[in-house]
């Protein structure tokens, strides 16, 4: 008898439906599986059999095939142990429902019929609210994180008897909740706060500024100058996630396998730091099974690389895709996976060596070449990718004594929201730009142009830094946010003039 069974894969971020057919027919005892299975699909079938056995169902002596369709797509991961479970059961007439053709169904099993939670229930219920089906039957853990979608019915299940029981009418299972305010509250609660720094004002702007176009910043200083604390706190000033933004993000996370069982929805933006030994594959994503890497896994929010150059050159590098396009394609001999990365660059270096070059405090152990080299480490065209530098020097002791509270982060997000909403009505009207930091060249032309006396002070910066023709993009990319955040709708003189302070380090780098 054959029988067939709804399911779903992920493909990238994204998901497709898959049909499961089973059938058992007269033969000689075996069980095989067709349609690309790779690994733990191929290993599934063990886990099938001592699953429906430990349950109270029985696998007959007979000729079992299982078929994945499409058949031309390579089969992935653990989530079709419930589905082929399933399709055996109907197939043998152990199970009768109506509801196979209405429900997809997710999940492992364990040997002995219970159900754990899988990577990717979140973009698979996307994909079944587009195609119109009743709901998805997911593990227990995984209810949540599905639930986000609207429009279906998310069931959880603890073992594959529950699944069983449900299609046949006879026990219900449990819906998952769709609680949003919960998500935001906690998106709220607990953000470092820049009421902490103390001093660093130049940098504080510098951040604003960085947050309200989407800019990705360069900070350069000694050891202990607040590097690491300012950059930590820069999600704090950033505007909330929209909920497509938070399913965006969520999707990504889901496939990753970093949800945590609790989790429903991703709406605090993230902030990923990665240490200096990452691979390559590790920062953008990649290796034998494609996983997102940690570029695609801050997309919509921070990412925030400490000590620059001591990252492998090949691996920072790899970042020059991303900061242009926002997103990161990985070419295989079978597939080609496109992962979104649209993420706020932070980055933050010593000036040399020994850290300590240009401190006016502890002297520089290090020669002009060791800082040359130093320097080096970080190539010009990544430079040009990252929109501002500045220098972070060290505090003062009567700033570190100082009980003086700064300015807190929702003063500040304030104003970058403001910000943030005069360039989203700006652009609305050009597709897949939300701030500044999006602009295309001639997008630039468009929306970035200056007086004529700024003109010339972009000229005269052109010849004495030394500025690419992408640096000065992005100086009037700067000078535009700059502009926003004083509400002005056309960018002057002094706008110009302080975007350009934020090249400075080309001069130290070049």
């Amino acid at each position: 008898m054959l029988t067939h069974v709804i399911s779903g894969a992920v493909l990238g971020v994204n998901a497709y439906l898959v049909r499961v057919e089973a059938d058992v027919a007269s033969g000689l005892p075996s069980f095989s599986t067709v349609g690309l299975p790779h690994g733990a699909v191929k290993e599934g079938k063990d886990r099938v059999v001592a699953a429906v056995k430990n349950s109270g169902f029985s696998v007959p002596p007979r000729r079992i095939t299982v078929n994945l369709a499409p058949a031309n797509v390579r089969k992935e991961g653990t989530s079709f142990d419930l589905p082929i479970a399933i399709g055996i059961l109907a197939s043998t007439g152990q199970l009768r429902s109506e509801r196979l053709d209405s429900f997809v169904l997710l999940g492992e099993l364990g040997l002995d019929g219970r159900l754990r939670p899988i990577r990717g229930a979140l973009p698979v219920a996307v994909t079944v609210r587009q195609k119109g089906l009743t709901g998805l039957i997911v593990p227990y853990e995984n209810v949540h994180e599905a639930s986000v979608v609207e429009g279906i019915e998310v069931r959880g299940a603890r073992t594959l008897s529950e699944v069983a029981a449900f299609l046949e009418g006879r026990a219900p299972l449990p819906r998952g909740r769709r609680d949003f305010q919960a998500a935001e509250s906690n998106a709220a609660h607990g953000a470092d706060d820049f009421a902490d720094v103390s001093g660093q004002e130049h940098a504080k702007r510098a951040l604003e500024i960085s947050a309200a176009g989407g800019h990705s910043i360069l900070m350069i200083g000694s050891p202990g100058s607040g590097k690491t604390m300012l950059a930590r706190r820069l999600p704090s000033i950033l505007p909330s996630m929209t909920l497509e933004e938070a399913v965006e993000s969520t999707k990504i996370h889901s496939v990753a396998g970093l949800l945590g069982n609790d989790s429903s929805l991703i709406s605090r933006r993230p902030f990923r730091a990665p240490h200096h030994t990452v691979s390559d594959a590790g920062l953008i994503g990649g290796g034998s099974n494609p996983r997102p890497g940690e570029a695609s896994l801050a997309h919509n929010g921070v990412l925030f690389l400490d000590e620059l150059p001591e990252f492998r050159r090949n691996v920072l590098e790899a970042l020059r895709q991303p900061l242009e396009d926002g997103r990161v394609t990985i070419a295989r001999a079978g597939m080609s996976l496109t992962y979104p990365a649209r993420f706020m660059l932070a980055v933050a270096m010593n000036p040399c060596p020994c850290g300590y070059f240009g401190d006016p405090k502890r002297s520089c152990t290090c020669s002009p070449l060791m800082v040359q080299r130093y320097l080096a480490r970080v190539s010009g065209p990544l430079l040009d990718r990252i929109d501002m530098h500045i220098e972070v020097p060290p505090l003062k002791h009567d700033e570190l004594l100082e009980k003086k509270v700064g300015e807190s982060s929702a003063s500040i997000a304030a104003r970058v929201m403001a910000a943030r909403l005069a360039q989203r009505e700006r652009f609305e009207k050009v597709p897949g730009v939300y701030a500044n930091a999006h602009l295309k060249a001639a997008e630039i032309q468009r929306f970035c142009t200056v007086p004529s006396a700024a003109d010339a002070l972009l000229r005269q910066a052109i010849t004495k830094l030394g500025l690419s023709a992408r640096a000065y993009h992005r100086v009037l990319k700067i000078a535009r946010t700059i502009a926003d955040l004083e509400s002005r709708s056309t960018i002057a003189s002094d706008d110009v003039a302080e975007a350009i302070q934020y090249r400075s380090i080309d001069r130290l780098v070049r």
